[in-house]
C-alpha cells in the first residue's frame, strides 16, 4: 500500500494509484473520441473544441485562487456529465457532442498527467506537480 496513497500536504496521488488514474484518462479520452466518431460529429468541430477548456488558463491572470476555481471548473466530469444527461435526455445531438468532446479533452488531460489544480500554483495537481519536480510537504 506504500506509494498509493495521497499526502495531505500536498494532495497529490502516488504510485500504482497515480498510474490507475492516468490510464482512466486515457480509457476516457479513447472511448469518448470512438463515441464521437460512431456519433458520427464532424472532425473539425472536434478539433475546434477540443481545446476549449484550455481557455481556462486565461483565469490564471487573476490569480492562483480565481484560476484554479475557473480551471476546475472547466476540468471537472460534473459539468460536461449534466451536458450528457441533457442531450440524451432532450435527444440533442449537438449537446451530446459537446458533452462528448469535453469529456475527451479532460481525458487526455489526465492521462497525460495534467490533474486539478490546487491554489498553490498551476503546476500544483492531483496528479503530482506538472513538470517533475517533487512536490512540497
Amino acid at each position: 500500500m506504500n506509494g498509493t496513497i495521497a499526502s495531505e500536504a500536498t494532495g497529490a496521488v502516488t504510485g500504482g494509484l497515480r498510474t490507475m488514474l492516468r490510464l482512466e484518462g486515457l480509457t476516457l479520452f479513447a472511448g469518448m473520441t470512438l463515441l464521437y466518431a460512431v456519433w458520427g460529429g464532424s472532425w473539425w468541430i472536434y478539433a475546434f473544441l477540443f481545446l476549449v477548456p484550455d481557455l481556462s488558463f486565461a483565469a490564471y491572470l487573476a490569480g492562483p485562487r480565481v484560476g484554479a476555481f475557473v480551471y476546475n471548473t472547466a476540468h471537472s466530469y460534473m459539468a460536461p456529465m449534466s451536458l450528457m444527461t441533457t442531450g440524451f435526455a432532450l435527444d440533442s445531438p449537438l449537446t451530446l457532442s459537446i458533452a462528448l468532446i469535453w469529456l475527451a479533452h479532460i481525458g487526455i488531460d489526465r492521462a497525460l498527467g495534467y490533474g486539478l489544480k490546487y491554489q498553490a500554483g498551476f503546476t500544483f495537481t492531483h496528479l503530482g506537480r506538472i513538470g517533475g519536480a517533487a512536490m512540497p510537504t
